[in-house]
């Protein structure tokens, strides 16, 4: 018996193989199990055509048993085995797939599916292993052959004993190390959690004989310790089966279970697409947020199987960041993977199947939104600042998408409603969407131009959250409707010839105003008089792009630049403070100014630098 050489490759890659392109060691099991199914199933695909198999489906299985005293693990199948020739090509060449030649071989319309097609799983082996031992009998062979390696220095192939088809892959485990418990692997219940995590739906059963403590027959209080051999997997995916065939219950157990919420989730989306991309998808849409949802700390994703084995548990690329709540898994056949399966190639179909489950998820909460309209507020209290971050960060690009699931309180009874159900209720004529922002719906009430606008019928959408009107900024337009700050310069609701008596106020005023003007400074680009304050004597309108409110979210964030958003003080024209000031002299006038100012900024909810200045002018005129 001579030692060989690895064919294809070096110490050095075999090193990269074990070191380098798998993340967690436990994926070693998940390879040798998805090795042993591809085995099975090309035996069980010869015996639909080949009566001396003497196998139905029902006979074919994987065994997994653990040894502490000699430190192995041992994976048998009886699938359809390797002749000499097979184990020196297949185990001898690096990133040799005997798989992928079954798979290109096979009758396109077979229904087999081959889970390993990249040849290097195997020696994943290698990562907890110092020496692994493979013993496979060929179906129609007569003898089998055992083939034996300790890592890249070679192997040996040598004839051996065995009595049925199949192949004993045997691990002998390193020892322990400081950093590194590979007798964790010895444990039941660690390789049952492995083989729960990425092998659970493998179509043939995989059994391990389990130690129980029973009663012993004719007592109550003494026990005795029995084996009993335990499926460990589940064999069939939930999302495999047809919608029919599963209770609402099935859906919200699997949910919670698989995806750790006590709470069930207020949609499920199970779809099978088939096409340019195939997949199965089961989706859920949660009705509270994690506690670290709006954190850096969140992970999004879905978790990615492929024929059932789970390649990767939080595939971020299959959501959009607004979907990002979205909990559920893609299982799909079509998806690239390199030489490993825990590597996947970002490639056209992964891009495909994104975009489809985009629209699918659209699709059901537009649908919930319309028939579930209980649940999906609920639904939006936890999740529809996502929504609007996702109108922001996105500069406008994903409002098709967004712009009819956004929902704001409205003055319209006090409840939440769409941009659609507003623009349905607007007023004839109305061309613009009226809005205003504040802490809460209260104190938005207290401003002195959104009492105009409701006098004028105007219903207005209170701006609650800090994101809100920078979403609504990207967004633009709605059914070309613009949206306007009731609050800001472009806030028109007086009549052509209340215009033109405005314009004539300001004009033979124009000498007080600017007075008033440069006694308050910086603080504003201007003073005007206006008729569309009603009873408040004075505030503050923005103009531009940038409202105070928007100054106030930028100037809280960290590192902030203290922005200023620019504003003009508005004088109501018919307040009795009007004729007050026109009455004053110079410095009584400078000082009214400032005073007005000051309020304007108080009821906008912004600060004032010098509160004591405002005490004290207070103070003096009163006295």
């Amino acid at each position: 018996m001579r030692k060989k050489q690895f064919k294809a490759e070096s110490k050095k890659l075999l090193d990269m193989m074990i070191n380098s392109i798998y993340t967690h060691k436990e994926i070693f099991l998940r390879e040798l199990i998805s090795n042993a199914s591809d085995a099975i199933d090309k035996l069980y695909f010869r015996s639909l055509t080949d009566e001396t198999v003497g196998l139905n489906k029902d006979d074919f299985k994987i065994t997994l048993a653990l040894d502490k005293e000699k430190r192995t693990i041992t994976i048998t199948d009886n699938g359809i085995g390797m002749t000499a020739d097979e184990l020196e090509s297949n185990l001898g060449t690096i990133a040799r797939s005997g798989s992928l030649d079954f798979k290109s071989n096979m009758d396109e319309k077979s229904d087999v599916e081959i889970i390993g097609q990249f040849g290097v799983g195997f020696y994943s082996a290698f990562m907890v292993a110092d020496k692994v031992e493979v013993l496979s009998k060929a179906f129609g062979a007569d003898e089998a052959n055992l083939w034996v390696s300790e890592g890249a220095e070679g192997y040996t192939i040598e004839p051996a004993e065995k009595d049925t088809a199949g192949t004993v892959i045997t691990l002998y485990l390193k020892e322990d190390t400081e950093t590194e418990k590979y007798s964790d692997f010895l444990e039941t219940y660690r390789i049952t959690s492995i083989v729960k995590k990425y092998s659970d739906y493998i179509r043939y059963p995989i059994q391990m004989d389990v130690e129980t403590s029973v009663p012993k027959e004719g007592t109550e209080d003494e026990f005795e310790t029995v084996v009993e051999t335990k499926t460990l997997n589940s064999m069939v995916p939930i999302w495999r089966k047809n919608k029919n065939e599963i209770t609402p219950e099935e859906y919200n157990t699997f949910y919670k279970d698989k995806f750790y919420d006590y709470e069930d989730p207020v949609k499920v989306i199970h779809s099978k697409v088939e096409g340019q991309a195939t997949y199965d998808a089961l989706l859920f849409i949660p009705k509270k947020a994690p506690y670290d949802y709006y954190t850096k700390n969140y992970e999004k994703g879905l978790q990615l199987y492929s024929n059932g084995v789970l390649i990767m548990d939080k595939c971020a690329d299959l959501l959009p960041d607004y979907f990002s709540f979205v909990k559920g898994l893609v299982d799909s056949a079509d998806l690239s993977l390199n030489i490993s399966r825990e590597v996947l190639q970002h490639d056209y179909q992964l891009k495909l199947i994104a975009k489809t489950l985009e629209k699918k998820i659209k699709s059901e909460l537009l649908s919930m939104l319309k028939k579930d309209r209980e649940n999906y507020e609920e639904f939006y209290k936890s999740f529809g600042m996502q929504l609007k971050y996702g109108l922001y960060e996105g500069y406008g690009m994903h409002k098709e998408v967004l712009q009819d699931l956004i929902m704001f309180v409205s003055s319209h009874e006090d409840k939440l409603t769409t941009l659609n159900e507003y623009v349905d209720r607007m007023q004839d004529g109305q061309e613009s969407i009226y809005y205003a922002c504040g802490e809460t719906k209260a104190k938005i009430d207290m401003l002195p131009k959104v009492e105009a606008v409701k006098d004028k019928g105007y219903e207005i959408l209170y701006f609650t959250d800090n994101i809100d009107e920078f979403a609504i900024q990207m967004l633009r337009t709605y059914e070309d409707k613009n949206f306007v700050n009731v609050c800001a310069d472009n806030l028109d609701l007086d009549t052509q010839e209340e215009k033109e008596e405005l314009k004539k106020e300001n004009e033979d005023a124009k000498e007080l105003l600017d007075k008033m003007s440069d006694a308050i400074g910086d603080g504003v680009n201007g003073v005007r008089f206006t008729h569309s304050l009603k009873n408040h004597p004075a505030c503050l309108t923005s103009e531009g792009m940038l409202s105070t409110e928007m100054e106030k979210t930028l100037n809280a964030m960290p590192n902030s630049e203290n922005v200023k958003a620019e504003t003009v003080l508005e004088i109501n024209a018919d307040h009795p403070i009007a004729a007050k000031l026109k009455s004053l002299d110079d410095e009584t006038l400078a000082k009214y100014a400032k005073l007005l100012y000051m309020q304007a900024r108080l009821i906008g909810g912004l600060s004032i630098e010098d509160p004591a200045e405002f005490s004290s002018l207070i103070s003096e005129l009163m006295a």
